[in-house]
């Protein structure tokens, strides 16, 4: 949402997350978006890369308002969400290019697999980075 006097942006609106869920879903799936700087349609999947420093801004924004509702267990499970579901999106979009691009539009017959290979690399830089991630999270856990 943009306000409409200093067009800035205000909020993040996931249509697709609206329903009740796991926070740690919704949470992780913004972070796997935002911190993924060449996007989930880059050519160059090789250079993908989790920015912790992204990371650390949008979990400061968040969870300076999530404080009110997040348990001590809740942040113990951020981490897990964030490559959780990196990890899912990968399969799904593989497992829709094996069955022949029946679920996810695509522009090009290799575009599914083009989008697991940006995920599987998003998720592997999130494992590698996993210490530096669960730092940032345990930063804000008061």
């Amino acid at each position: 949402m943009i306000d409409t006097i200093s067009e800035q942006a205000i909020s993040i609106i996931d249509l697709d997350t609206v329903k009740p869920g796991l926070i740690h879903y919704d949470i992780g799936d913004c972070l796997r978006c935002a911190c993924n700087p060449l996007g989930e349609e880059t050519e160059h999947w090789e250079a993908v890369n989790f920015d912790t420093d992204i990371c650390e801004l949008v979990l400061s924004g968040y969870l300076a308002v999530a404080k009110d509702f997040l348990t001590k267990s809740d942040y113990v499970y951020i981490y897990d969400g964030i490559r959780l579901i990196a990890f899912e999106l990968g399969l799904r979009f593989f497992t829709d290019y094996l069955a022949g691009n029946v679920y996810f539009k695509v522009k090009y017959p290799e575009h599914n697999l083009a989008r697991a290979l940006v995920q599987f690399k998003l998720t592997e830089s999130i494992e590698m980075q996993e210490s530096a991630i669960i730092d940032i999270i345990s930063s804000f856990d008061n």
